[in-house]
């Protein structure tokens, strides 16, 4: 639910570590340096505090894991290499897709205002189902909201659209359709809503008629209220409470719903994106706009946010995908300009204030390195 990654200077993205390796006989060796993406997650680690971190990097036929720290602060078990995670916000590239794909079909139009498919829900009758995908709608965000001191006062909360959207509708607008940007998770419960309302099934059945059963993704899915327990394999997903680490891998997720309630791995998202952009799941036309960017305030010089879809400036050109927070996972998908695919997941959120940067330096070391 968490809003995207924040700034890091161009140029020092990568840091490297030295490492010792074993002597042959009595000769001594050289330190030898890590590896780019090793030596980011270690960072993250050891500097930020974050108790651990997976990278997993698919290159054609060749899958690279990537591990550092421990996945259990109680028991020191490591991170899994391809555990379920709450994957928050890159769930709004699913709900992006299933919007776009109804698009392509002919049953909902970007420029026609949500009102046409759900009269009544929205005061402004401006407000398109692009801007909605866009964060351009001027909607409030609802997840400002939310009391984050306290975790248990969320745990076995849920919540269901209607509520979530209600709750922003209290606040007014921070600008007129069409007029600037702004994040706002109030955005992808409207397009979850529109989802149900058009197509007569509920968000999850959807993403899983036309995204994660096409692509055989096993292991993704939209969890629904009540179900509270995340799937085994998984690392412990903490919350810092009071200078101490909540274990808040169980919750009710739908508290963020459709825009950061999915549950997934990391092999899963690779190549979910890989199949999106390389037009697996939506025509050319559909894609195109998914992939049309306005500029977006994410901290990040050059970044822009398309329809479901943010563009990061790296070391060697630009990622696709999205970044992922909600309470006790963090992380960012996406394909890099060679179609090399990449997740990179912390088992912490809120994170470390400045994780953030050390986060995308692990996105540009897996997809540029």
């Amino acid at each position: 639910m968490r809003k995207s990654l924040r700034a890091v200077t161009a140029g020092t993205l990568v840091v490297l570590l030295a490492a010792t390796t074993a002597a042959p006989a009595l000769a001594a060796s050289a330190p030898a340096a890590a590896s780019p993406v090793q030596a980011s997650l270690d960072v993250l680690t050891a500097q930020d505090g974050v108790p651990g971190a997976v990278a997993v990097v698919q290159d054609g036929r060749r899958t690279q894991v990537t591990r550092s720290g421990t996945g259990d602060v109680a028991t020191g078990k490591p991170f899994p290499r391809n555990g379920s995670f709450r994957a928050g916000s890159v769930t709004k590239t699913f709900v992006a897709t299933v919007v776009l794909q109804l698009v392509a079909e002919g049953r909902v139009r970007l420029d026609a205002p949500v009102s046409r498919y759900l009269p009544g829900l929205l005061p402004d009758r401006r407000i398109t189902v692009r801007q909605v995908l866009q964060h351009t709608s001027g909607l409030y965000n609802y997840t400002d909201d939310l009391e984050l001191t306290d975790p248990e006062a969320l745990r076995h909360r849920g919540a269901e659209p209607a509520e979530l959207v209600a709750m922003a509708l209290k606040h007014p607008a921070l600008f007129p359709p069409g007029t600037s940007w702004s994040y706002s998770n109030t955005n992808y419960i409207v397009a979850g809503m529109l989802v149900e309302q058009v197509t007569g099934h509920a968000l999850g059945t959807e993403i899983a008629r036309r995204i994660t059963g096409p692509l055989g993704l096993r292991d993704t899915y939209l969890p629904r209220r009540g179900d509270e327990r995340l799937p085994a394999p998984h690392a412990v997903g903490y919350v810092p409470v009071g200078g101490k680490l909540v274990d808040f891998s169980d919750f009710d997720a739908t508290i963020a719903g459709a825009a950061g309630g999915l549950v997934s791995t990391p092999a899963d998202l690779d190549h979910f994106y890989g199949a999106l952009l390389s037009g697996r799941l939506l025509r050319p036309p559909e894609l195109a706009e998914m992939r049309r960017a306005v500029p977006a305030d994410l901290g990040i010089p050059g970044a822009g946010y398309g329809l479901g879809l943010g563009s990061v400036p790296v070391s060697c050109g630009v990622v696709w995908g999205h970044e992922g927070g909600i309470p006790g996972f963090t992380n960012f998908a996406g394909v890099g300009p060679d179609g090399r695919r990449a997740t990179v997941v912390l088992n912490e959120n809120p994170t470390p204030a400045d994780t953030s940067g050390h986060l995308l330096a692990a996105v540009d070391a897996a997809v540029c390195s």
